[in-house]
C-alpha cells in the first residue's frame, strides 16, 4: 500500500516498516482500554489478522486501506488452525505488508501468542510486542473485584480452564494451587467449571468459597454471577451467561458487594456493573 515509511498516525510513536508484523493485545473488550502503541500499529498497518474476540468498533479505527483477516478461535467452533495462522502471517510479512497481529486481551496470557511469535523469529520476521490489558485483570476490575488485596491475597494464580484437548488441565497441580494462591483466577473455564470446582474442593478448599464469573467483561452485555466453589456449575446452567468469561476465586470476591463502579463509561456504552450494598448468594448482575 503506497504510504510513506516515515508516516506514523501518531506523532512520536514508533513507525510500522514494511516487513513487520507487530503483536499486538486489543484488551478485554471496552475500545477505551485499547494502548497508544495498538491504535498506532491499527492506522499504520495494511494487513490486520485479528481474532472473534476483538471489539468490531477497535477495527473501525484502522487505516481505511487495511485488509481485514479474520482468524478468529473459538472453543466448539470451526476456528482456523493455529500452525495455518502462523504460517500466513509469515508470507505476509515475506510479502512487504504491515502486518498486525491483533488478539483479544494480552496476546502472552493464554492467547498463543508465545506460539506465533517463536514461529515469526523462526523465518527471521521482525517482530514488535504490545502487551494490552488481560481480562483476568481488567475485566474483574470492571465487575468491581480487586485482584489483589492486602487483607486478603499476597499472591494470585493465573490457570487455563482446558488443555489442548479441551478437557481440563491434567497436569496442573492442584493441591499445590488450592494450598498455595488465595485468589484463583480461570481464563476459558465455563465448560469445564465443574470438574475444576471439585478438584479444588478435593484439594481442600472450602466448598462455600466465593467465586465470581464475568461474562463479556467490559463491554455492554457484561454479565456478572455470585456463586460458591460448590454451586457455581448449577448456578452457571441457570444463568446460562455466554463465553467468553473470566473466573476468579476466593476473597477478592466479596469487596464486590462494597465497590461502587471503578470505571465510568458514556451511558450508552457502559457495562452494567450493578453495584448495591449487600448483595449475596448466587446472584446475576
Amino acid at each position: 500500500m503506497n504510504r510513506s515509511e516515515s508516516d506514523s498516525e501518531l506523532e512520536g510513536l514508533p513507525v510500522f516498516r514494511p516487513g513487520w508484523v507487530w503483536l499486538c493485545g486489543a484488551g478485554p473488550g471496552d475500545p477505551g482500554l485499547v494502548t497508544l502503541h495498538a491504535l498506532n500499529g491499527l492506522k499504520q498497518a495494511d494487513v490486520i489478522v485479528h481474532d472473534a474476540l476483538v471489539n468490531p468498533k477497535i477495527l473501525e479505527w484502522a487505516n481505511t486501506e487495511a485488509e481485514l483477516i479474520h482468524a478468529g478461535k473459538r472453543g466448539g467452533k470451526p476456528s482456523p488452525n493455529q500452525r495455518d495462522i502462523s504460517i500466513r502471517l509469515v508470507e505476509l510479512a515475506k510479502s512487504g505488508f504491515r502486518v498486525l497481529r491483533l488478539k483479544g486481551g494480552d496476546p502472552f496470557v493464554f492467547g498463543r501468542g508465545g506460539e506465533e511469535a517463536h514461529s515469526l523469529v523462526r523465518n527471521g520476521i521482525p517482530v514488535r510486542i504490545i502487551p494490552g490489558i488481560s481480562a483476568g485483570i481488567g475485566g474483574l476490575a470492571y465487575a468491581g473485584i480487586p485482584l489483589t488485596h492486602r487483607d486478603i491475597n499476597q499472591s494470585v494464580t493465573f490457570v487455563t480452564g482446558h488443555d489442548q484437548n479441551g478437557t481440563a488441565p491434567q497436569s496442573l497441580d492442584w493441591k499445590a494451587i488450592a494450598a498455595s494462591s488465595p485468589v484463583i483466577v480461570l481464563y476459558m473455564a465455563m465448560r469445564n467449571i465443574e470438574r475444576i470446582a471439585n478438584k479444588l474442593i478435593d484439594a481442600g478448599r472450602a466448598p462455600g468459597e466465593a467465586v465470581a464469573v464475568v461474562s463479556r467483561a467490559t463491554t455492554p452485555q457484561q454479565k456478572v454471577l455470585e456463586s460458591t466453589l460448590e454451586h457455581v456449575a448449577r448456578d452457571l446452567e441457570k444463568a446460562s451467561l455466554e463465553p467468553p468469561a473470566i473466573v476468579c476465586i476466593g476473597g477478592a470476591v466479596r469487596f464486590r458487594n462494597f465497590l461502587k463502579p471503578i470505571q465510568s463509561l458514556d451511558q450508552s456504552t457502559s457495562p452494567d456493573n450493578g453495584f448495591s450494598d449487600g448483595e449475596k448468594g448466587s446472584e446475576v448482575s
